[in-house]
Order: C-alpha cells, then sequence, then structure tokens
C-alpha cells in the first residue's frame, strides 16, 4: 500500500527550507484625488441649484483633460437642512448640499495644474493626491519572480555549504507576494495627502507634486531536495 510522503527529508533525500524575499522601489502609475462640492443656501432649492451647477463645473473641467483622467465616479450625495439652534419648533436657518467625486490620472504632469484649477472653484476642496499602482503592474510580478531566484539562490548556497547540490523543488509557496493594494490609503500606496480649499485668487499657479515612489513586496517559502552530503 503506498504511504504519503514524509513532510520532512531524509537521509537519502535531504530536504533544505528557505525563504525568498524582495523588495522594489518603482515610480507609481497612477495618482487619486478626491474632489467634494458644497453648497449653502437659505432654501432647498438654492441651495441644490447652485451644487448642480458646481457639480456640472468640476465634472467639465475633469473631462476636458480627456485621456489624462483614466477613471471617473461620483460618490456620495446629500443635501442637509440646518435647524436654527434657538427657537421652537423644527425651523430650519439653512440647507447644504455636498457631492464627492473621485478622479484617477496618469499623467502627472497635468496633475498639478488640474488639482489648482479644481480648488479655484467655488466651495470646492479637493484631497490627495494618492499615488499607487495598478492592480496588473508588472512591478508585482518582477517581485514575485525575484523572490523566487532569491530562495533558489539561497538554497544553492546552502547545498554548497555541505558539498553537494539541489535535487528537486519539493514546494514553493507564496505567503503574500505583495501588499494588497488600497483604494486611498495603504503602507505602500499612502501620500503626502493634502487639501486645497477655494480661495478668491484667481490663476493661482499649478501646484509643483512630486510623485511618490511605490514599495513592493514579495515573499515566498521553498523546500528543495538536495543529494545526500558527505559530513
Amino acid at each position: 500500500m503506498a504511504t504519503d510522503p514524509v513532510p520532512y527529508g531524509t537521509p537519502d533525500a535531504p530536504r533544505i527550507a528557505v525563504r525568498g524575499e524582495a523588495h522594489l522601489e518603482v515610480d507609481p502609475e497612477i495618482a487619486r484625488i478626491s474632489i467634494t462640492v458644497t453648497s449653502r443656501g437659505k432654501d432647498r432649492r438654492t441651495a441644490l441649484d447652485d451644487l448642480t451647477r458646481r457639480n456640472a463645473t468640476a465634472l467639465d473641467l475633469l473631462k476636458s483633460y480627456g485621456d489624462t483622467v483614466e477613471h471617473l465616479e461620483t460618490g456620495s450625495f446629500s443635501v442637509t437642512p440646518e435647524l436654527k439652534e434657538h427657537g421652537r419648533g423644527e425651523r430650519v436657518h439653512a440647507h447644504h448640499g455636498r457631492v464627492h467625486i473621485t478622479a484617477e490620472l496618469t499623467d502627472f504632469t497635468a496633475l498639478g495644474e488640474l488639482t489648482t484649477r479644481l480648488a479655484d472653484q467655488e466651495l470646492t476642496t479637493v484631497d490627495g493626491p494618492w499615488w499607487a499602482l495598478r492592480r496588473d503592474s508588472p512591478a508585482y510580478r518582477e517581485a514575485r519572480q525575484q523572490a523566487v531566484r532569491e530562495a533558489v539562490q539561497r538554497a544553492k548556497e546552502y547545498a554548497e555549504a555541505l558539498g553537494t547540490s539541489l535535487a528537486s523543488l519539493v514546494e514553493l509557496a507564496d505567503i503574500g507576494a505583495e501588499d494588497p493594494e488600497p483604494r486611498f490609503v495603504g503602507k505602500a500606496s499612502r501620500a503626502r495627502s493634502m487639501a486645497y480649499e477655494a480661495h478668491a485668487d484667481a490663476g493661482a499657479a499649478p501646484l509643483d507634486l512630486e510623485p511618490q515612489r511605490q514599495h513592493v513586496h514579495a515573499q515566498v517559502n521553498a523546500r528543495f531536495t538536495m543529494a545526500p552530503p558527505q559530513l
């Protein structure tokens, strides 16, 4: 009757267990910014009309950059009444409108100009940028391959120290080839987050934004058999 292989080596086929690691530092591929457009009016219709107009202005500005803005989406939207602090009953003092927009850019040269122009709009706040890699970035593949090469090299060095050589690969386990890419924040992708408030000055100079290098990590566990060494 056949038996399952033992999880350890034998004198005739000793095993080597090693870990391979890789750490890469690469340029980001995308930058994300968050835009918040707000409004305030004495009545609901005024607040809603102003919010609609400012939202359309922001979207038109973003779309005017064409393929530079790779991804654009509208998030939460709200119009909220503000009740008077004093007085009886539910008397509304004003209405506040708010809408969130997220944009993803690939051209970092235009990023500084776009963020400045957005922040120059009425009651508009810009947060970011958050630098990141795409989920299918070649950097992740390169890190994984580099970690495997390091594991093989390390195992060979152990075998050579014993005066022998590797015979076969028994197991290769991915133990977290790269950090998961977060949507906005994370160990590898968090950038110097800045908020830009709209102001009265017209024609503000474009911001000089320096892309933040991204750190990609990969780790593997590997087990090999080797020819019996002469001890």
